[in-house]
């Protein structure tokens, strides 16, 4: 394809060529992987990831202050959606994804579950996101890219949002902060929920 050689502007035209290849390339496979058809390039860390995901659930629900995140998560991904919902005066409920009933929160604006969980434990979550659906919310999935070359992809069994850390495939640690963190999502979040 002559557009990835074909120079665009008069500076350094091979270098800028080249890394729009290289993340075009990175959002693709995160596409592939997660079966959701927007993907970005990229963020911090996967525990930021899955903040800016709760943020992002937020803006298609703003009158909405309730988020769900699975006690199986991650320890330090709970722990930094917690920071970032406290000076945005959101209510986070941590618990387990099994028992959570939805439906008994009406300010409920989206849920995070992790695929694997912390403990490698890969659910079948598509009954907790068709409840988070009724329940007007969205569903986020921090997964792993990796086994996700296994496991069903997030966007097949009802996720809305996908995020992760790249690092499992071998980035290592200090080239551009601790692991470039992927998201993608469906192609219009605001038409995915109900009313």
């Amino acid at each position: 394809n002559p557009g990835w050689y074909t120079a665009y502007t008069p500076y350094q035209a091979e270098i800028a060529q080249g890394r729009l290849e290289v993340l075009l390339t990175f959002q693709s496979m995160i596409s592939d992987l997660t079966s959701l058809p927007v993907a970005n390039a990229s963020l911090l860390d996967e525990g930021t990831a899955a903040a800016e995901a709760m943020t992002l659930c937020l803006s298609a629900k703003p009158q909405s202050s309730v988020f769900f995140v699975s006690e199986k998560c991650h320890p330090q991904t709970i722990d930094i959606v917690r920071t970032r919902a406290k000076p945005l005066g959101l209510e986070i409920i941590v618990g387990d994804h099994a028992s959570f009933d939805p439906a008994s929160h009406g300010e409920l604006f989206g849920a995070l579950v992790q695929y694997p969980d912390t403990e490698g434990k890969a659910h079948d979550f598509s009954p907790f996101a068709d409840a988070v659906h009724t329940a007007g919310g969205l569903l986020v999935a921090a997964c792993d890219p990796l086994a996700l070359t296994l496991l069903k992809p997030p966007g097949e069994w009802g996720a809305d949002i996908a995020v992760g850390s790249a690092g499992r495939f071998g980035v290592p640690m200090g080239n551009g902060g601790p692991h470039a963190a992927f998201m993608a999502c469906t192609d219009n979040l605001k038409r995915k929920l109900p009313g």
